[in-house]
């Protein structure tokens, strides 16, 4: 049997998910880490190998944005590009549209709530996004709507909090239902209301954070006592103030909010909600925009460390992905090359040298 092809990337700061460790090796067989060592010599190549010399450059994990709304191949091109090799689609319909670029090789892997539970009575009916049939009046089609789109293969389950919108019980029966499905329950919340109605309910993530208030001290305790996990989507909440001004909604909650939560101890997890929609109060680019956004949660209060977890090892331990997340051996080989040290300048990830996504190679980048 023929030896499979491997790539050796030598002389290499690795930043493992944790920790920036010094020079190493690193070698990729097929789609998995083979092995990692302490050395940073030069390596020998061979047939059935492909040796690059990093330049003393920093290896990430591959990133993972948390809130994406995924439009086709030409957004998984662009994530890419960007370093992107995982993204959380957080509401498509029909998720027969997205089941086929879900792991499609070499490109980023993709998992996805399906349809968002939504009120006919709220904001995102008005949009036009969901059909009027998934439209939830009441509490008695929460356990349906949940199978169904389990059925469907949903991986979790996203509902809209809003007002108006889903009254209490009807989210408090969607997530027990979902729960009784063993699945994550992501709730969209971008006033201080709909957020405490998500935290009653007892969803396990809730991604945005409020424009009209900012989170108080109560808020943020029970996200605490509750283990309830962040996605605050700074990028779409700034676009969103800057696009279309409207009395009582401003940046500034939503940044503060973000502060309060992470002196808690509240894990925040890298989203942008980058989207195309016809509509938008913000188109979000794909790919570049995760930047953006470390860029912004690290001026929030954020260290550059845990603004690096918060788009590699935090998203894949929330969300189950056990085998990406960090440079580890055994791992996915999904791997960013960048230019730079990000952990003294976050804007580093945006000088991206190469990318490897389950082992392959993107194309494009200065190797």
């Amino acid at each position: 049997m023929a030896e499979p092809m491997t790539t050796t990337l030598f002389n290499v700061r690795i930043f493992n998910g944790y920790t920036l460790l010094p020079p190493s090796t690193l070698t990729i067989s097929s789609d998995l880490i083979t092995s990692i060592s302490s050395s940073s010599s030069l390596i020998t190549e061979s047939t059935t190998s492909t040796v690059i010399d990093c330049h003393s450059h920093t290896l990430l994990p591959g990133l993972i944005d948390a809130h994406i709304h995924l439009n086709g191949i030409p957004s998984l091109h662009a994530l890419l590009t960007s370093g992107i090799t995982t993204a959380l689609d957080m509401g498509c319909f029909p998720l027969s549209k997205l089941t086929p670029l879900r792991s499609l090789p070499g490109l980023p892997s993709v998992l996805s709530a399906g349809t968002p539970a939504a009120s006919p009575s709220g904001q995102h009916s008005k949009l036009n996004l969901i059909p009027t049939e998934l439209l939830l009046p009441s509490a008695d089609r929460a356990a349906m709507f949940v199978a169904d789109r389990v059925t469907e293969g949903s991986d979790y389950i996203k509902l809209i909090a809003d007002v108006p919108g889903l009254d209490q019980a009807t989210l408090n029966a969607l997530v027990e239902a979902a729960h009784a499905h063993k699945k994550l329950v992501i709730a969209h919340a971008a006033k201080k209301a709909p957020f405490s109605m998500a935290q009653e309910a007892g969803v396990d993530i809730v991604t945005h954070v409020p424009l009209d208030l900012p989170l108080d001290a109560a808020d943020v305790a029970r996200m605490v006592v509750e283990q309830r996990v962040a996605i605050p989507t700074l990028t779409m909440l700034e676009g969103i103030v800057g696009n279309l001004p409207r009395p009582g909604l401003t940046y500034a909650p939503a940044r503060a909010s973000v502060t309060a939560l992470y002196k808690a101890g509240v894990p925040i997890l890298a989203g942008t909600d980058a989207n195309t929609f016809t509509g938008s109060p913000s188109p979000v680019p794909h790919g570049e925009s995760l930047h953006r956004e470390l860029e912004l949660l690290v001026e929030a209060g954020l260290s550059n460390v845990d603004a690096l977890r918060a788009a590699t090892a935090l998203p894949a331990k929330y969300f189950g992905l056990e085998d990406r997340g960090v440079v580890e051996v055994g791992k996915k080989a999904n791997l960013v090359l960048i230019e730079g040290n990000p952990l003294e300048d976050i804007g580093a990830t945006r000088r991206i040298v190469g990318v490897w996504c389950g082992g392959v190679k993107a194309e494009g980048g200065k190797l």
